[in-house]
Formats: C-alpha cells, structure tokens, sequence
C-alpha cells in the first residue's frame, strides 16, 4: 500500500526500473511512464558549481571539533587515532548516500521534512530536536572558545595578567559579546560562508610552523605550566616525555571518538546543498560529499598530528589555549578564529529559532517580538551553560555521544529502512541489512560513550584531566 499511495502522489516513478535510474541519478533519466508524475526536488534550476558546492559543504563540516582533535590523538595514539578518524570519515560518507537515496525517492530537501516523511508529525518534532540539540552543543563550543581565548588577546593588548583583573574573566566577556556583538547580527547575516574554513587553514598552517619552531614544548608552556592542575594529576596515565604514542588506551578514550563524530557533522546541510548544486544527481552529490569529507580527513589529520607532536601527552582539548599568550603569530590565529567563530554563532543559532518557531508556532505568521524572544532565551540558556560547564571536552563529549551519532548513524539508518519502498528493496536485501547494522552500530556508540563518560564523571576522571 505505501508503494502504491507514493505513486499516486507522484513520489515514485510508476515502476521498479525508474527507481533502480532515480536511485543512480537522482532525478529521472529519461521521461516518466504514461500516467505518472516525476519526482520534483527542486523548484528551481540549481546554479552552484561542483567546486563550490565542495567549499560550501567543507565548510559545514569545519567548526570547533578541529580544536579537540589533538587532545583526542593524545588519548588514543598517532596510529589509532588515524584509523578511527578515517572509519568515522567513511562511515559519515556511506549516511550521506542514505540521506541521498531517501531524499531522491519521496523528492524532499530537508532533513526534518526525511523525519515527517518516514514517522509522521513526530517524527519531525525528534529530527529538530536533535539538530536543535546539536546547534546547541556547537553554539555553546563556540563560546567557550571566546570564554578561553578572549581574556588572553585582551590581556595580550593591555600587557596585563588575563587572570588578574576582574574585566578580563571570561564567563563576563562571553556575556558582553553575545549584548553586543551577537544580538545585533541576529536580524540579518551576510554570507560568512568561508570564513571559518580560511580561519582553520590558517590555524592549521599555524600549528604546522610552530611545531617546526618551538619542537619540544613540554615544560616550556607557560599556560600548561600554570594550569590549576596538580603535576601528576595533569597527566595521570600518561607519558609527557616527547614521545610519540602509537598505540594507547586510557580513561578519557571516551571523548576522543565523540569530539571525532562532533567533527564531522554536517548531514543537516547536505540537501539543502543539493538543492543548489548545477545538474544535480545522486552519484555527483555523493562526489561533492566525498571530497568535502576527505579534503577534512586531511585537514583534520595533519591539524592533529602537528598538534599533538607539539605538545605530546600534555596537550589540552582546547589546543589553542596551549600556545603561549605573547607569541605574535598565535595571537594572529586567535583573533581570526574569535572572528570566525562571533560570526557563526549567528548562523548557528538560525536553524534553531526557526525549528522551534515551526514547532512551538506552527502557521503562525512571522512575528519580531517572538523572533527577538527565542533569540534572547537561547542565547541566556547557552551563556548560562557555557558559564557552568568547566571545560569543552565536555561539550565536545556529550553533543558527540548524543546528536552527532543520531545524524549521521540512527537518523539516516531508519530513514532509509522507513522510506525506501519493500516492494523494491525487501527488508532481508543487503543495503537495509547494511542499514540495519549501521543504525544498531550508532546505538552502540551512543551507548557505549555515554556509559564511559558518565563513569569518568563519577570517578571524577574529566575534572582530573580536563584542564
């Protein structure tokens, strides 16, 4: 009956060989058969370009992950560290073919809209919650960032002690950016689209020369030498000679496969993308996905492993925060990646008042009050979460054990085992046992993450190592 209601409405080509084309094009070869109506994804001519649509998709890929990543090197060693990156890298890649298949069945270009489709109105209401969720996470990494990094530019231009006077604390700093900086974008932003990604290459050739110039920089760092940590405790299971770990597994692994997924979420841009992409089929979306996810598994790559031999065992989640406060070129970096990442939490913030305007105000028409509003409350319950929660690892940790394996394993698994007709994939064929096993693989994750994460809270493990 679900096969037959979708041809009906025009969401299904009238037979199983115009699947078998869509499920390779996208969009129909060739006519459709007597009777039926073609699948319609856009309303409109895409006009971006094959390079662009890879820049645009890079960048939403590239946030604040890239900072943890050396962190996360540290904690599981050079080689392993590169296998599970590269398994997260091609297990991303494979739900961007799901999301494309479901997408190029039912003709839809919107994540939340995929969540209607496949389990009704709540449906909907679970897939925004998640993004809701996530944008959260990633909103709140972003001021953190400021709250870390701030006080040291600030301090740097006044030559005063950042820890020293009452204006440069951090949690106040993140307060008078989201008054005065934040809010008054909320009402339109220009596109920032690219700057965030030439920030991070910046910060990452950055890491690279400073490796070559500083070499061995434990015990020379005058930000990990004043860490409130007690010596001994600031690197417990670790070795903090200059010795490059392999091969490693210790009590803060459980962050380091989530601040990898956190890294590389990017699934709820992925239609929207296609939408605008020049000639749009499934195999050439697939081909800008691909390279967008591996021109990041590089970048991610070498940031980590620049990162990490710069500062071995002692490196901390925020990796920025290691580098000294007086060094030119790093206060350079800082100010171009505080640039970035004020301009971002506008467009962050976006999806989230628009999913919950959808949900809490449906049909409603546009209101300024109620826009002002929702912005406000966001912004209060991030700056209150950012004050409270004591290092980023944590945020790094819970949105990639929580938001980040729903969108790229759970969200996208079940969507294709809901949408995609039996009568044309039955359930025992080998793409939704794949999918099957890749949906079970993200609860897993979920599962395991958690588990750990909430193990090292009770043990008191993060406050030991989270610097």
């Amino acid at each position: 009956m679900e096969l037959q209601d979708a041809k009906m409405n025009g969401a299904l080509p009238s037979d199983a060989v115009d699947y078998r084309q869509e499920r390779e094009g996208f969009l129909p070869s060739r006519g459709p058969a007597p009777g039926s109506k073609p699948v319609q994804f856009m309303d409109f001519e895409g006009k971006t370009s094959f390079g662009m649509s890879v820049f645009n998709l890079s960048n939403a890929i590239m946030g604040s992950g890239i900072l943890g990543l050396a962190y996360a090197m540290a904690h599981t060693g050079v080689i392993f560290f590169l296998a599970l990156l590269l398994c997260i890298a091609l297990l991303s890649s494979y739900s961007i073919h799901l999301l494309l298949t479901c997408a190029g069945i039912v003709g839809i270009r919107a994540y939340e809209q995929l969540g209607q489709r496949a389990f009704g109105p709540a449906g909907k209401v679970v897939v925004a919650a998640v993004i809701c969720l996530h944008n959260v996470g990633a909103m709140s990494s972003y001021l953190f960032i400021i709250k870390s990094e701030l006080p040291l530019v600030i301090g740097t231009f006044l030559y005063m002690d950042p820890e020293g006077d009452w204006f440069l604390k951090g949690n106040l700093l993140i307060i008078i950016v989201s008054v005065l900086c934040i809010l008054p974008l909320l009402g339109y932003l220009g596109y920032t689209s690219g700057l965030s990604l030439t920030c991070m290459l910046f910060f990452l050739v950055s890491v690279i020369y400073k490796k070559f110039q500083l070499g061995c920089a434990i015990g020379r760092n005058e930000t990990a030498m004043e860490s409130e940590a007690p010596v001994g405790l600031h690197n417990q299971g670790l070795n903090s000679s200059c010795e490059a770990q392999m091969f490693t597994v210790d009590s803060q692994m459980s962050y380091t496969v989530p601040i990898m997924a956190f890294a590389f979420v990017c699934h709820p841009e992925v239609l929207p993308i296609y939408t605008e992409l020049c000639r749009p089929s499934k195999r050439r979306m697939q081909a800008v996905a691909n390279v967008s996810i591996g021109a990041m598994f590089c970048m991610y790559g070498l940031t980590a492993t620049f990162g990490y031999l710069t500062f071995y065992s002692n490196v901390e989640a925020e990796m920025l925060h290691m580098y000294s406060q007086k060094d030119p070129l790093i206060l350079c970096v800082r100010l171009a990646v505080l640039l970035a990442v004020t301009l971002t939490v506008p467009v962050v913030l976006f999806p989230i008042r628009r999913a919950l305007q959808q949900l809490l105000f449906p049909g409603k028409a546009f209101s300024w009050p109620r826009h002002v509003a929702i912005a406000l409350i966001l912004l209060v319950l991030v700056n209150v979460l950012v004050i409270c929660v004591p290092t980023i690892q944590d945020i790094f940790g819970v949105i990639g054990s929580t938001s980040a394996p729903s969108l790229i394993f759970i969200l996208p698994s079940i969507f294709y085992l809901r949408i995609v007709p039996s009568e044309v994939e039955p359930f025992l064929s080998w793409p939704k046992i794949q999918a099957l096993c890749f949906g079970v693989l993200g609860v897993l994750f979920m599962a395991v993450s958690l588990g750990f994460m909430f193990a090292n809270w009770a043990t008191g493990q993060s406050r030991l190592s989270g610097h």
